[in-house]
């Protein structure tokens, strides 16, 4: 597990010191370990369970959109691509539906594009992700264009608090 990952809004007024103290020890340092929310909560001097609330609260209130780790799926035998759709205005949001239907669907977005939907599918094993894509396709009667990754870079991006 590379670390933890955190997509903040821009609007974080409703931080307060401890919140973003939290946000900061836990961007990419999180523990292995039994207990990891005791980990950070004895570093930062603070309860396990107000680690847990506050963390909560700010998923709550959208301050964090995600928490959680960044595992690389190709070393534990499966797969990431990179799948986008073209997808009429006038049924936009039921193939969001449809498509977020999918365990497999990790990421969803809009975009101003003719491929006005782009997803990242992540598998067990390689060869699921063109299961995947069939049973998109078959439930939403479009097809699903995959974008499979040719290079990998790695940018640890840490934003402070």
């Amino acid at each position: 597990m590379r670390g933890t990952l955190f997509l903040m809004r821009t609007e974080n007024s409703s931080l307060d010191a401890t919140d973003r103290a939290i946000i900061n020890a836990m961007q990419g340092d999180f523990p292995l370990d039994d207990q990891p929310y005791l980990a950070v909560a004895n570093r930062l001097g603070l309860s396990e369970t107000e680690i847990l609330t506050r963390l909560q609260g700010m998923l709550d209130r959208r301050v964090l959109t995600r928490f959680g780790p960044m595992f690389q799926v190709e070393r534990m035998g499966g797969a990431f691509v990179l799948a986008a759709m073209t997808v009429p205005e006038s049924h936009y949001e039921e193939v969001v539906a449809q498509v977020n239907a999918f365990a497999e669907v990790a990421h969803n977005y809009r975009r101003e594009h003719a491929m006005n939907m782009w997803f990242v599918l992540a598998t067990e094993t390689p060869s699921g992700i063109a299961d995947v894509i069939q049973r998109i396709e078959a439930a939403t009667a479009l097809p699903v264009f995959a974008f499979p990754k040719e290079r990998e870079y790695f940018v640890e991006m840490k934003l402070h608090a």
